[in-house]
């Protein structure tokens, strides 16, 4: 799946307000809730490792994608993504404070692994990953996303 097929418009926020990474995380994974793409359990389950694994998911500075296994409530794979108004602290030595959180869920091991190298390849332009931190319209995300798609 290409990424621009996984994070679509109406799954992208910018400029959202939350109080600690757990509220973080709950408003990304409602993006894809609310469309009957995930169950709550699925954001439950990623809150529970993060607990008892600590902050594995903030994988660059600035940004984290959560994920969970497909068993804890998968329906079709997809993406959501999160800009936040004010970053939060997941406890990450090193990539904290965090501004952007993907929300990543798949029905198998293998249906986001193109979408997963096209953000990887995203990620590595500065100029784009820039207009994630920064952006104050979806439509420049969308932009930078069918670019890397």
């Amino acid at each position: 799946m290409l990424l621009n097929e996984m994070l679509l418009i109406d799954r992208i926020k910018v400029n959202v307000e939350a109080k600690g990474w757990e509220e973080a995380i709950d408003i990304g994974g409602n993006l894809l809730i609310d469309q009957a793409l995930i169950e709550k359990s699925y954001i439950e389950a990623v809150k529970q490792t993060l607990r008892s694994l600590g902050p594995y998911i903030v994988l660059a500075p600035g940004i984290a994608i959560s994920h969970s296994r497909p068993e804890n409530g998968v329906h079709k794979t997809c993406m959501s993504l999160i800009q936040l108004k004010e970053p939060v602290e997941f406890g990450h030595d090193t990539n904290d404070p965090v501004k952007v959180i993907f929300t990543l869920a798949t029905t198998d091991k293998e249906a986001h692994l193109q979408s997963l190298r096209q953000l990887m390849s995203l990620m590595m332009v500065s100029e784009d990953l820039e207009v994630l931190f920064t952006a104050k319209d979806v439509d420049d995300i969308i932009e930078v996303i069918n670019k890397h798609s």
